[in-house]
């Protein structure tokens, strides 16, 4: 059983005018389809939009259980704790955080909701695997309901420093939630020791490696016979990797690519951005840097062309709101300084692309730019490299990005570091041929290696061993405290 944020489907309005469901494009969905469909399993999520009451349907050989949210949820759980609250904390506080009791209260109640779901639905001794930071306090929720039961969680986005994640009112309340869970998965090792950081210093216990000790309720914790072993470790995200290098090879989407470097006017260097309109993502940064290099004459706007796509995102939070307003304003003063009748140095897009046209603009970018200020993996990055069956490309990569940790043939860069930025951006439009290739070929090679389905197995396989563990010991009993208000 898997528990996620948002189904696996979405709704789609038929010829007809009746509606459907298709199953939604994300890396999450194509990595787990074929074991939900073998294991005959079940996944929990939200629909999407509000008050959807619809009742469990079987689509492609998974059965969907869907989660209904109400408006005034929608706005305190998910647009307000977990994306007003959690997202920036999560991401160095690159925005404020906003610590709200009511928006709190709503987070519990909905989690809540998702754990008895699960606990309804799941068979005896089952596994669940729960998704990313809406639902971190379904696993301790669940274990009190259903102790039977193996349970994962695997967090998507980074996991701050003990400093920054110490400003949470409610800090402890979610480590007991996480720590519900047999395995807890993060995106980077150094994820995984920060929120071993966190449970040593709130609750004392005992961390070795990728191992937590979490005494059970009413027992000495220094006995190890009454404690349950927790593994807390990196399982680096991946995507299909096959999928996109078949698309690259599709001769209709390599024509698509040659129209797009046609329909800028061919020139000699196509710089390429893509990210969701979020302030993590250092879209700034990118702007900033190469309006200097177009100022300082380093590149010329008659041969250089940035396109950036950024589809829209949580566009009811103030944040984002405001960020959309700079950058559209910053696109317009480049534009406006260094374009000319007929062409302009950057192609501002805002809105999403399917996969296909996707993958005619990596294959139409000689130079991939990637600089997110916080990112927990990037895969756009990785969508690149697997998109480059030419072997050609440069991949400007943030260090800040979790992909950093694998793509070391990339240009790694400090995005806060605008001077180093337009350094690689010229060190990569003037890169040597084979040089580009050579960097290229290793990049392509980690990433095919290191696909979705692995990074599944590998943490699923982790889950059955934890199972295992467990089954060999006592079943572990209620665990950690209560979910009581907290803060200010």
């Amino acid at each position: 059983m898997v528990v996620a944020n948002r189904l696996a489907v979405d709704s789609v309005t038929e010829p007809d005018g009746t509606q459907g469901w298709k199953l939604s494009p994300g890396g999450l969905v194509t990595a787990l389809e074929p074991v939900m469909r073998s294991a005959d399993g079940a996944w929990i999520g939200w629909p999407g939009s509000v008050d959807t009451h619809v009742e469990p349907f079987e689509h492609g050989g998974i059965t969907m259980v869907p989660v209904s949210l109400d408006q005034t949820e929608v706005e305190r759980y998910y647009e307000g704790f977990s994306n007003d609250t959690l997202w920036p904390l999560y991401h160095d506080v690159i925005a404020q955080p906003s610590y709200h009791r009511e928006w709190w209260d709503s987070y519990v109640s909905v989690n809540r909701r998702f754990a008895e779901r699960a606990a309804a639905l799941a068979s005896e001794g089952a596994t669940v695997w729960v998704h990313d930071y809406q639902l971190q306090l379904v696993p301790g929720l669940l274990r009190e309901q259903r102790p039977d039961l193996t349970i994962g969680f695997f967090n998507h986005i980074p996991f701050p420093a003990y400093g920054l994640y110490s400003q949470l009112p409610w800090r402890r309340q979610i480590l007991t939630g996480l720590l519900g869970a047999d395995v807890i998965g993060f995106q980077r090792t150094a994820d995984a020791g920060n929120f071993a950081r966190a449970v040593r210093r709130l609750f004392g216990y005992e961390t070795r490696g990728s191992s937590i000790r979490v005494p059970l309720e009413n027992t000495d914790e220094r006995r190890p016979e009454r404690s349950r072993t927790v593994v807390a470790r990196a399982f680096p995200i991946s995507i299909d990797s096959a999928s996109f290098a078949e698309l690259a090879a599709r001769p209709d989407v390599v024509e698509r690519a040659r129209q797009i470097r046609e329909d800028l006017g061919n020139p000699k260097t196509v710089l390429f951005g893509v990210d969701r309109l979020d302030y993590t993502k250092g879209i700034r940064h990118r702007l900033k840097a190469y309006a200097e290099l177009l100022e300082d004459g380093r590149l010329d706007a008659a041969d250089t062309t940035l396109i950036q796509v950024a589809s829209p995102s949580r566009e009811r939070v103030a944040a984002y709101m405001e960020l959309r307003d700079e950058i559209e304003m910053t696109v317009g003063r480049i534009n406006g300084d260094f374009g000319a009748i007929g062409s302009a140095p950057v192609h501002y897009l805002h809105h999403g692309y399917p996969r296909e046209e996707m993958v005619a603009l990596y294959l139409a970018a000689d130079v991939m730019l990637v600089t997110a200020l916080r990112d927990g993996m990037n895969l756009v990055a990785k969508e690149y490299v697997a998109s480059r069956i030419d072997g050609d490309g440069v991949l400007i990569l943030s260090e800040f990005a979790g992909a950093s940790d694998d793509l070391r043939q990339s240009l790694l860069i400090n995005p806060h570091d605008i001077q180093g930025v337009k350094e690689a951006i010229v060190t990569a439009v003037e890169m040597d041929p084979r040089e580009r290739k050579r960097r290229m070929r290793a990049l392509r090679r980690k990433v095919l290696e290191n696909d979705v389905a692995k990074w599944s197995a590998t943490f699923l396989e982790e889950l059955a061993r934890a199972s295992h563990a467990t089954a060999s010991s006592s079943a572990p009993t209620r665990d950690g405290v209560e979910l009581e208000e907290a803060g200010s």
